[in-house]
């Protein structure tokens, strides 16, 4: 290496080292900026009281563990703590549900062989689940029609110079059910000394509805940072509103697949029905013969699952 290139390298290298200066003087620089905007922000904040962070609890799970009773009852669809809501006692729907599944089972056995019987239990779960689960969606739907409607009459009643609870009150007394009947479990809630933000999120978990849970945390905020009540609540009404004008639309325009999933799952059956009405030779090997039974009872558990995929993926589409 000659002295040309060796002076190429000090210099290249002095360059470097002043590069690497250059960027520690400016690192530096911007951490001193930092440190001074946090000073300052801390200085303009400290005069001031802290507030707690509002404690948003109307979606969390209640602390209470499931008793062994409640798991039990919940592999048939029946929640103890809504034994209120069901038109009928739990024990009467398991005992009607129990003979129709016995009966189904025996015409399943008759066709399927022991296999029939065998799906008596299953049957009997799932048609217990269906009606619990029938009984709790429609009431769901009355109660999401009916909230706007009773948010706008809170929110009337606050502005001509009612309080709160006297609004709630008046709802719970002329709202239609089952409206009335969740307001008024809220205000004997309210009359026992039962905090109001509390009332409205054990409302909301007893109900399992996204609009009830918004207002429990819309009551909850309100108490404990203040603000205008009556704006949110009307807010939170048209929001709901538009949400059920959203949902109608999108039923309107999943017709259309509703009723193709429909003839999907009948087109087999109506199949079936006209070969036996034409040719019951040709039909009873799947009647006569085991291996006709076990053919058949797989196309019924296909086309049972078949439909429940469907009927899940347009729900999932218009959730």
């Amino acid at each position: 290496m000659n002295s040309g290139q060796s002076l190429l390298l000090v210099a290249l290298s002095f360059l470097g080292l002043i590069g690497f200066a250059f960027s520690g003087l400016l690192v530096s620089q911007a951490e001193a900026r930092r440190q001074k905007r946090a000073r300052r922000i801390r200085d303009a904040v400290a005069p001031y009281r802290a507030v707690a962070g509002a404690e948003l609890l109307a979606f969390r799970p209640g602390p209470r563990k499931a008793t062994l009773a409640e798991l039990a009852a919940s592999i048939f669809g029946f929640h103890p703590s809504k034994r209120d809501q069901y038109p009928l006692p739990w024990w009467v729907v398991l005992g009607v549900a129990l003979a129709v599944t016995r009966a189904a089972a025996g015409i399943a056995s008759s066709v399927l062989g022991p296999l029939g019987i065998l799906t008596w239990p299953l049957f009997w779960i799932l048609l217990c689940r269906a009606f619990f689960g029938w009984i709790t969606g429609r009431r769901q739907e009355q109660l999401l029609q009916q909230f706007p409607d009773a948010l706008s009459m809170i929110v009337r009643s606050v502005q001509v110079g009612m309080p709160v609870l006297g609004a709630i009150a008046a709802l719970s007394r002329e709202a239609p059910a089952p409206t009335s009947t969740e307001f008024a479990k809220l205000v004997n809630d309210l009359s026992v000394g039962v905090p109001l933000n509390v009332a409205t999120e054990e409302m909301a978990r007893r109900n399992d509805l996204p609009a009830y849970r918004f207002f429990a945390i819309t009551i909850a905020l309100q108490a404990q940072t203040g603000g205008g009540l009556s704006e949110t609540l009307d807010n939170l009404a048209e929001l709901i509103r538009q949400r059920l004008a959203l949902r109608a639309r999108g039923y309107a325009l999943s017709s259309e697949a509703r009723t193709s999933s429909f003839m999907l799952a009948g087109l087999p059956v109506l199949v079936g029905l006209g070969l036996y009405a034409l040719n019951p030779a040709y039909m009873s090997v799947l009647f006569n013969t085991s291996l006709g039974q076990f053919i058949l009872g797989g196309a019924i558990l296909s086309l049972a699952c078949g439909g429940l995929v469907m009927r899940s993926i347009i729900k999932r589409s218009l959730s």
